[in-house]
């Protein structure tokens, strides 16, 4: 077992014990599938899932297949499909649209219209899916997604993306508080550190959406649940 296995390993059996806990106190509730879903892919573009930037992330060898998939669901019901990347149009000056994030990260690498910003080709959007440019770390903070969804007469996002700890994770929140079911994909989730995710996912489990495989999501997809 590598350094990683065993990471995952430690981690899978302390939360699983806090799952008992939480359990027991009412919490890891199923929110479950609604009738209408969107699929939500968080900063699954070049600065993420590419090597070599100072957002790269883990796990693209198991993220990007899952994506793949999904999109291929998505795209034989014809359900609405998209995509998030976080890109700015000033980064220097008095008139800079980073605001305070490039006093904790390096946002400044983000530019509107760069190859960094751009979705990865292995999933790239197709004509009339959304992409959406975002400059926080919602997707829905400050975007059209929310009012865009309810247009579409959709109840549930299911989630994928990076990162677990930030824009996953913050996307999410603001999607159950705007009235929409999350389903978060496990496989198609990532992060910089693999504690990031762990930890993240459980907790969103736990208190804001449901964390599903991709199996369950799939079969869903592919079910009569959707109406």
């Amino acid at each position: 077992m590598d350094a990683k296995q065993e990471l995952q390993a430690a981690l899978a059996k302390v939360f699983a014990a806090d799952s008992a806990l939480y359990q027991n106190r009412g919490f890891q509730r199923r929110i479950g599938f609604g009738k209408r879903p969107a699929l939500i892919n968080i900063d699954l573009a070049n600065a993420w899932t590419q090597p070599g930037h100072a957002f790269s992330c883990e796990g693209m060898e198991t993220i990007i297949p899952a994506t793949q998939e999904l999109l291929k669901a998505f795209r034989a019901r014809k359900l609405p499909v998209v995509y998030t990347t976080t890109a700015y149009d000033v980064t220097e000056g008095p008139n800079s649209d980073m605001g305070l994030w490039q006093y904790k990260i390096p946002v400044e690498v983000l530019k509107s219209g760069s190859v960094e910003a751009a979705i990865d080709d292995r999933i790239a959007p197709e004509p009339g899916e959304h992409v959406i440019v975002k400059k926080r770390a919602s997707a829905f903070h400050g975007t059209y997604l929310a009012g865009m969804l309810r247009a579409a007469q959709v109840d549930t996002v299911i989630v994928t993306g990076v990162t677990a700890c930030a824009c996953v994770r913050n996307t999410v929140e603001d999607a159950i508080a705007e009235g929409f079911r999350p389903i978060v994909v496990r496989e198609a989730v990532g992060d910089r550190i693999i504690g990031a995710v762990e930890w993240n996912l459980f907790d969103i489990d736990a208190k804001f959406g449901d964390v599903e495989p991709l199996s369950k999501v799939l079969a869903y997809l592919q079910s009569n649940e959707i109406g």
